[in-house]
Formats: C-alpha cells, sequence, structure tokens
C-alpha cells in the first residue's frame, strides 16, 4: 500500500496545482504503477533477506520426535507430538508402528503426520 500511498501524494501535488480531477486520477495511476514495477521487487527482496529463516507452523514439526499412541501404518494412525494428538501415517510402505514406540516426523501431510520408526528414547 506503501506504493498507492505515493501516488496519492503525487496525485496531491498535482491537485495543489490545479489540475482537473481526471489529471489527478491519471497520475495516480501512472506513478503507483511505476513504484509498483520498481520498488515492490526491491522491498520483497529486502524483506525476504531481513526474515529469518525459522521453520514455523506445521514446517517446525518435521524431525521431532512423536509417540505412537494407536498403531500407525501406511495408511492410518495416531499420534502424540508435542502435547496434541496427530492423525499420523509411516513414511515407507508396509511399515507398521506399534503403540508405545517412538517416531520421528518426515512431513506434515495437510493435517496428517508422515512418520518413521527412531531407536530413540521415549519423548513427549
Amino acid at each position: 500500500f506503501l506504493m498507492f500511498a505515493g501516488g496519492a501524494l503525487a496525485a496531491m501535488l498535482v491537485a495543489l496545482l490545479g489540475a482537473p480531477l481526471w489529471a489527478q486520477v491519471l497520475v495516480f495511476a501512472v506513478v503507483s504503477v511505476v513504484l509498483l514495477m520498481a520498488v515492490r521487487p526491491w522491498a520483497k527482496d529486502w524483506l525476504a533477506r531481513s526474515s529469518p529463516t525459522t521453520n514455523t507452523n506445521a514446517r517446525a514439526h518435521v524431525g521431532r520426535p512423536a509417540t505412537v499412541l494407536i498403531d500407525v501404518t501406511e495408511h492410518a494412525g495416531r499420534v502424540k507430538l508435542m502435547g496434541e494428538v496427530w492423525t499420523a501415517r509411516a513414511a515407507q510402505p508396509g511399515a507398521v508402528l506399534p503403540a508405545g514406540t517412538t517416531a520421528r516426523v518426515v512431513r506434515i501431510d495437510g493435517a496428517i503426520a508422515v512418520v518413521e520408526g527412531v531407536d530413540a528414547p521415549h519423548y513427549t
């Protein structure tokens, strides 16, 4: 919206000079488009460089341990992940992770945790 504010500022300056309404609208549109095309890509790159690369939301769960609550197969199951119960699926076809074992989250598919077995101590 900053680019539109620049367009509005330019239109205001033209209005102060006594330009008709159609000229003000034209100046607003042209300046806004020029700013969008020139400034926005630079600003987007700058913001991307200054933003942290920490995984958040579902991506933050990848690699975390989960406790199997209901046997996990390639089709269904339940795990406890960071205190929440998730629907789970085994990452390897034919694998069965029995209840009580520890699994590692490989990826998140929507609301389903895709897990694989680990030989690690029990975490919760």
